[in-house]
């Protein structure tokens, strides 16, 4: 299957550009499942979901690790295309719930890779009664010997979700899920009404609800944060709209000015 690329134009790095921005409105949406190749062992896809009466897109990552195998990042829904457009580019070696809220298909995954190791947030089994978990991710995980050289895992603590972010060292590529959104401007009603309420319509930022109810130690997550912006990156990732080809560490680090008291 031939995977489409979705590169940025040179931009200042303090410039956020989405795919949208920078192709046009839908160019960056795969024909069919497939995967849209953001940079060298990276690609991404998107699928619908919804809650709260919302309609909005959720993103899965797939990395490509040091030795070729594939870490596949917040899983949306298996169908047959999406599986042969990831089993094209190598072997499911990891499957990774990056907090409590972006689980829905990973047991499917499960289902169909069942020699991947599964990597969930303390606390999503009491959610996700019978889903294998391998291994916790967060601040007191231990390394995972397979991500070595490649992915760094960012735990953000004080966060109640619960997240980790990954960065593709080769690539300077952060994938987040909750931690930030790029929804642009929705053309259903209730979303867009529902996104200029909470703060995120037509710019990255995370949803006042979030911001409200979701941190329980606020100096961690600053901690969290800092360390973060700390890394080489400029591509990010979004759990939920078009991803940040280039200046996502500037609008990460503005969408929480706030917290971070810039």
């Amino acid at each position: 299957m031939t995977t489409p690329n979705v590169t940025g134009p040179t931009t200042s790095p303090r410039t956020p550009v989405s795919a949208t921005a920078a192709l046009g409105s839908g160019t960056a949406s795969p024909p069919s499942d497939g995967l849209i190749g953001l940079a060298d062992g990276v690609w991404m896809a998107r699928a619908p979901v919804g809650f709260l009466g919302l309609r909005l897109t959720s993103s899965m990552v797939v990395f490509r690790l040091a030795g070729g195998d594939l870490l596949v990042f917040s899983p949306v829904a298996l169908t047959p295309e999406r599986r042969a457009a990831v089993e094209a580019q190598g072997r499911v070696a990891h499957l990774y719930a990056p907090n409590l809220f972006h689980h829905l298909w990973i047991g499917d995954w499960a289902t169909a890779f069942p020699g991947a190791r599964l990597h969930a947030p303390a606390g999503l089994s009491r959610k996700h009664p019978g889903l294998r978990v391998d291994r916790l991710h967060g601040a007191d995980a231990a390394p995972e010997p397979g991500f070595a050289g490649v992915i760094d895992e960012l735990p953000i603590e004080g966060f109640r979700l619960r997240e980790t972010a990954l960065l593709h060292r080769p690539s300077g590529t952060l994938a987040v899920a909750d931690l930030v959104c790029n929804v642009g401007r929705p053309t259903h009603g209730w979303t867009a009404t529902y996104a200029r309420a909470m703060g995120f319509y037509d710019r990255i930022a995370l949803s006042r609800v979030i911001r409200w109810t979701g941190f329980d130690d606020k100096k961690a997550a600053r901690r969290s944060l800092k360390g973060i912006l700390d890394r080489p990156f400029d591509r990010v990732i979004v759990g939920h709209g078009e991803p940040v080809l280039a200046g996502g560490r500037d609008a990460l680090a503005g969408a929480y000015g706030w917290l971070l008291g810039r």
